[in-house]
């Protein structure tokens, strides 16, 4: 508490409201000093004999050993799936896949502040946001998939179903444990089995997660870990793999679909996003300020669906800024670990680079930038929440996903033009629109080129709800009914056609 006044004889009052400090543990999760491949079941040395460090990114300070997985390590896992799915799991009953996926959905329950602390240390996001959104959502999406596993004929009539066979994944480094989850249950619950590549810099969500496996006794082979670099993904993507399904970003994203062409695999890409946060002048101001707070500085902005473009409407411009810049200044900066934290670590170096040159790329084209007063850790990635005004839509701010804290606002007049400023750009992976007018928001959601519209709220997930985008948004749904469907193949039953 900040200091007091004394007020005569009266009991003294503070002069000013302040946190304290309020971290959660450390010694929670325990972490290996190096660790193996998961490869059937257990960890393996890597035939590669290459490791690297993994890092807090709040600190810099190494965790622990990381495999990097070579091509040789990469056909192993790929070939252990192939037997797995060969040997019994392919054959297995729904109701049996489905009392393993329900299995794994309880012990994340059971050690979701373990998994919590591992996010947010080898992530740098809140604790708050680890514990209250990353890891429930990930136990949900397990018991979600779970119910569907022995359901499949009803869910797909008059289709017969099979499962792929083996399904490579590469999930990226916002959201370890949540990614996991979209990618793994579904595959799983369509009775594939998976080789999974988690991003270079947080794999340690991962590779705890297969302690989940063992403790749920999950077939051998079913589920497998390869670790790396952008090279290990190259090699899966290369691989004898029936599927690839890949989150990450644009770039990444269409050097995977030119190599599979023309293999006859499948292929899903969630990729990056531009998200227009349109506001109305009949808004819920305040409401809209904190679902624009939550839209772009939720995770530190590392969301492909952060809402980084704001398209305010000219005739409440100047309230709602003042509004949103007095908000900045009650963020909190700093410990991830932290439960008062509000803004977590950028997650690498690279990251923090990127963000840096686009940020200055801003300013150099003529955008006023403001950052609330904050103090920045000596240690550790970190950046400032900013909010740029003055923007134009060519400008790099506008055009080009920042991945991080940086918030640029523009302006319109008409619905129609917002839904063209909305629309002007490469993604179209996600927007929200703020009005009080249900004819507006179904107006807007029909011309929005966005896979995803939230209205009046930003940033809600459900596993019963489909994600993804379109344009260079990437292709296909995770979540919902619809994130069953790139998980198997499909065969009209004949015996159901009327004439057949």
């Amino acid at each position: 508490m900040a200091e007091l006044e004394q007020r005569g004889d009266r009991t003294p009052i503070p002069a000013a409201w302040e946190y304290a400090s309020a971290p959660e543990s450390r010694e929670i999760v325990k972490l290996e000093e190096r660790y193996g491949l998961f490869i059937g079941g257990e960890f393996v040395e890597p035939r590669s004999g290459e490791h690297y460090k993994t890092l807090d990114p709040s600190s810099e300070e190494p965790l622990a050993e990381i495999p990097q997985a070579g091509p040789e390590d990469v056909a192993l896992a790929v070939g252990t799936a192939r037997k797995a799915f060969s040997d019994g799991w392919s054959a297995a009953s729904p109701a049996e896949r489905a009392k393993y996926l329900f299995r794994i959905a309880r012990i994340l329950q059971e050690r979701s502040r373990e998994f919590a602390v591992l996010e947010s240390l080898n992530g740098g996001k809140p604790i708050r946001e680890s514990r209250d959104v990353d890891v429930p959502l990930a136990a949900a999406h397990f018991f979600y998939y779970a119910g569907w596993a022995d359901k499949l004929e009803y869910a797909f009539p008059h289709r017969r179903q099979q499962p792929l066979g083996v399904a490579g994944q590469i999930i990226p480094w916002n959201f370890p444990l949540l990614m996991l989850a979209w990618k793994i249950a579904p595959a799983l619950a369509a009775g594939n089995t998976v080789v999974l590549k988690p991003a270079e810099t947080t794999p340690l969500s991962a590779l705890l997660f297969c302690d989940v496996l063992r403790q749920a006794e999950l077939p051998p082979g079913v589920v497998n870990i390869v670790t790396g670099d952008g090279a290990t993904g190259a090699a899966l993507v290369k691989s004898e793999v029936d599927k690839i399904a890949f989150t990450g970003s644009t770039e990444v994203g269409k050097a995977i679909q030119r190599e599979l062409a023309g293999t006859g695999k499948k292929l899903t890409l969630e990729l990056g996003g531009k998200a227009a946060n349109i506001i109305f002048d009949d808004c819920a101001l305040d409401q809209a300020v904190e679902g624009i707070v939550n839209g772009i500085y939720f995770n530190q902005g590392h969301v492909c669906c952060a809402g980084s473009r704001l398209l305010v409407q000219e005739s409440i411009y100047e309230p709602l800024l003042e509004k949103l810049k007095r908000r900045l200044t009650t963020l909190r900066v700093g410990d991830p670990l932290d439960k008062n934290t509000d803004v977590g670590a950028i997650n690498s170096r690279q990251q923090l680079d990127k963000i840096e040159e686009l940020v200055a790329a801003g300013e150099e084209e003529g955008a006023e930038i403001y950052q609330p007063p904050c103090r920045l850790p000596e240690k550790g990635y970190w950046f400032a929440p900013t909010v740029f005004t003055n923007v134009a839509q060519s400008y790099r701010i506008a055009q080009e996903e920042i991945f991080g804290p940086v918030l640029s606002v523009l302006t319109f007049r008409t619905p129609d033009e917002a839904v063209e400023k909305a629309n002007n750009t490469p993604y179209g992976l996600s927007a929200g629109v703020w009005t009080e007018k249900g004819s507006r928001i179904l107006w807007m959601a029909q011309r929005l080129e966005a896979g995803v519209i939230w209205a009046n709220t930003y940033n809600r997930f459900d596993p019963a709800s489909p994600f993804g985008g379109y344009k260079e948004s990437g292709f296909g749904r995770e979540g919902g009914l619809h994130g069953l469907e790139p998980y198997l193949d499909f065969r009209e039953d004949s015996a159901d056609v009327i004439g057949g």
